[in-house]
């Protein structure tokens, strides 16, 4: 055997024994809801919205649909009025662009195909990109039905887009005019570590 074939004949071997490690690899990658790509990270989200350490994603989900605003008058300031967050209707995806469930409200609902959902209790904001929704942290209640919301301790809403209130009039003329607006978000579901 030449020396350049039994470098080749090394090169396929060590190949061989790598290619189990290497798709072990790619399977540790996945993405919690079975999607290509790594783990979500909140590396560089602001620590507000950053859920405690002792919890790991549960599932990921991107979030499309609309939010209603209502033109109200301002609590406690007579002849003023603003747009009022009335609620959210969208469908959650998987990171494939599958339909796994459903956010409605009010109260903020987040419903899996399976039936079981959560409620929660916002906990902080963030500021996101100019015209988008803030970055939100939510604390769940405990799930309603098993399944895949069991578990779920908290909830991010992260990677905003759109959603805002509306940028036309609301004045004593247009007090209870709804508008709806389009906006998308992924919302990353939290477990404690020792839940999953």
């Amino acid at each position: 055997m030449t020396p350049m074939n039994a470098l080749n004949s090394r090169t396929t071997s060590v190949l061989a024994l790598l290619a189990p490690v290497a798709l072990l690899g790619a399977c540790a990658m996945s993405g919690p809801s079975g999607s290509a790509g790594p783990a979500f990270s909140q590396a560089g989200l602001p620590a507000a919205v950053q859920v405690p350490d002792g919890h790991k994603v549960s599932m990921e989900t991107v979030g499309v649909g609309k939010i209603t605003y209502e033109c109200r008058a301002k609590k406690d300031m007579a002849g003023q009025f603003e747009w009022v967050f009335v609620g959210p209707d969208a469908a959650l995806n998987d990171r494939r662009g599958t339909m796994v469930g459903k956010y409605y409200g009010p109260p903020a609902t987040w419903e899996a195909r399976d039936g079981s959902k959560v409620t929660g209790t916002q906990v902080a904001v963030a500021p996101a990109a100019a015209g988008s929704i803030p970055f939100q942290l939510v604390k769940a209640n405990p799930a309603v039905g098993m399944g895949a919301m069991q578990g779920v301790s908290h909830i991010q809403r992260v990677a905003t887009k759109g959603g805002v209130a509306p940028q036309t009039a609301c004045d004593a003329a247009g007090v209870g005019q709804k508008q709806v607006v389009d906006y998308q978000a992924d919302y990353i579901f939290w477990a404690p570590v020792a839940m999953r």
